[in-house]
């Protein structure tokens, strides 16, 4: 139990808690504004050039994908409301192991989307010429361009140092901004530029099902669906969490997926005949930039592309600026549960985690170096976010299984089901990425490893109060999921895989392997009564801030 004084009014705000400011409503514009970002100014374009017209498969698959797992985080999210979500249910589940690797892999999908984000409002701004030397022929970044991406990160950041209670207000001005304009454009595309014929031109789905299933994660949808865990991940800053979480985490999906894919339907039928004379795979726009905003100028509507051109700066940065938020978060998380030094939890007079800022920002720029492209960074941490996602079915599974009678202010129904078919779904988008991507990305889990690894190895030998128990009993299936789906993804045929496995035998092969590590790791989780001790131990520190 914790004592009356944990909660007593304090003379000097303690520096390493966080103030509860955050409404129902900035929760949920923060997971909106997180969707909606420039997955929606590239990804219907990216979608069909994969899939054809047959993107609104990819799209709807996709959709359903993400639903199932915002439906897991929403119970977990009410159940545990604390900074850094995502990063801690596996740790409180599986012990430190899990939760160091898991933690890694949320820091390291929220550290990316900013950059990626930022690689959107320069690709965009090309349309003025002013902004025409930022970017090479093959989208790279010049000199130039990487100095202006600096600055952006950089303004970023320094909005975050002004608090969370600004950010909140900042962020949910923006996003009713970045949820008008794609409405508008829907709507003005479907009432003048619609042609029900080219959903079937040249074919209803060109490239086949390998073409919609890999579209799922190459093209940008599973990117553009991301972003309902920041309810989660500031929820240490919520007035009524167990309310509020689950609330915002569904609903944002909800309006999210409904806006994406009404964007994939109306782009697909607003395009001229003449853009894809040539195939799906070749779509020609005259030279113009932006796909939705040089199709607005090819089609005759100019004064819509001025406003899409205009909303290419603003919806990709309210999305960059509540990532470089998350990033904060987590660490601050990874630190409350001793994977990272305790300078993560110092926060300045706002209670705003400043190193943990400043660390986004540093890896943010370090991003524009090895994937200096938009969708480079998109397949890349389309299957880091999904691999941080898996965790929250595996954590849901054992705590119904450890803790069933733990108060739950939202229960899933149908949980039983849900949770394992969400992480068959999850290991299913990660493999789909490719063996291009997934190698890369082993590279960057290995190098997590050595980070926070050391640190562990660290604190443990320095008797450090926050030191970690890495728990290997409870976490013996983990390595052989992540060489197991490496070794699928090698063998299959998406990404320059090998192409040993044929479709749809890799798919059974998938769902197999998944139910197997799902089950496994239910039966070796930690015993109900250590489990309550890392819930406390990690909880105890963050209700202070109350």
């Amino acid at each position: 139990m914790v004592s009356v004084d944990k909660f007593a009014p304090q003379t000097a705000r303690d520096p390493s808690t966080l103030r509860r400011d955050v409404g129902l409503i900035g929760l949920l514009w923060a997971s909106v504004g997180s969707i909606i970002g420039s997955g929606w100014l590239y990804g219907a374009q990216k979608a069909v050039v994969v899939a054809g017209p047959a993107a609104v498969i990819s799209w709807t698959i996709g959709a359903i994908a993400i639903v199932l797992l915002a439906l897991v985080h929403a119970e977990l999210g009410g159940l545990f409301p604390v900074a850094g979500g995502t990063a801690r249910y596996p740790h409180y589940a599986f012990g430190g192991l899990a939760g160091m690797s898991f933690g890694w892999f949320s820091w390291l999908q929220a550290a990316t989307v900013a950059p990626i984000e930022v690689e959107a409002m320069i690709g965009y701004a090309g349309h003025w010429s002013w902004a025409q030397g930022f970017l090479n022929k093959d989208q790279t970044l010049t000199v130039s361009g990487f100095i202006v991406a600096l600055v952006l990160m950089a303004v970023f950041v320094a909005v975050n140092f002004l608090g969370v209670r600004l950010l909140a207000h900042t962020n949910s001005a923006a996003t009713w901004w970045k949820v008008a304009v794609p409405l508008l454009a829907i709507f003005v595309l479907a009432i003048t530029h619609f042609h029900g014929g080219n959903f079937t031109s040249h074919g209803f789905a060109p490239f086949g099902a390998k073409g919609v299933l890999g579209a799922i994660s190459t093209s940008g949808i599973i990117f553009a669906l991301l972003g309902f865990e920041q309810a989660i991940q500031i929820s240490g800053e919520s007035k009524n969490p167990k309310r509020d979480i689950p609330r915002a985490t569904i609903g944002s999906v909800f309006i999210g997926a409904g806006i994406y894919l009404a964007l994939q339907v109306v782009y697909i039928g607003a395009l001229p005949a003449s853009s894809f004379a040539k195939g799906w795979a070749k779509l020609d726009y005259a030279g113009i930039s932006g796909p939705f905003a040089g199709l607005a100028t090819v089609i005759g509507l100019g004064w819509l592309a001025w406003v899409l051109y205009v909303d290419a700066i603003i919806s990709p940065g309210g999305t960059g600026l509540i990532y470089a938020t998350s990033t904060s978060r987590i660490s601050y998380g990874l630190s409350k549960n001793g994977y990272a030094p305790t300078l993560f939890e110092r926060t300045n007079a706002r209670s705003v985690p400043w190193f943990g800022l400043i660390m986004a920002f540093v890896t943010g720029v370090i991003c524009f170096l090895p994937f200096p492209s938009w969708q480079q960074l998109v397949s890349f941490i389309s299957s880091a976010s999904v691999l941080m996602y898996a965790g929250a079915p595996l954590a849901f599974g054992a705590l119904r299984s450890r803790l069933p009678e733990r108060e739950r202010p939202y229960r899933l129904p149908g949980g039983g089901i849900i949770s394992p078919l969400s992480f068959v779904i999850a290991s299913l988008i990660i493999y789909w990425s490719g063996w291009d991507t997934l190698w890369r990305l082993g590279v960057a889990i290995i190098l997590g490893y050595v980070l926070l690894g050391s640190y562990a190895v660290y604190a443990s030998r320095k008797g450090l109060p926050n030191a970690p128990m890495l728990n290997w009993k409870s976490a013996q299936w983990l390595p052989v999921y992540l060489i197991g789906i490496g070794l699928i993804s090698w063998q299959g045929g998406f990404g320059n895989g090998t192409g040993t496995i044929p479709l749809w035998w890799d798919i059974a092969i998938i769902a197999v392997f998944s139910l197997v590590i799902y089950y496994w790791a239910r039966a070796t989780a930690l015993p109900s009564e250590e489990i309550q001790r890392n819930i406390d131990s990690v909880t105890v520190v963050d209700e202070g801030g109350h």
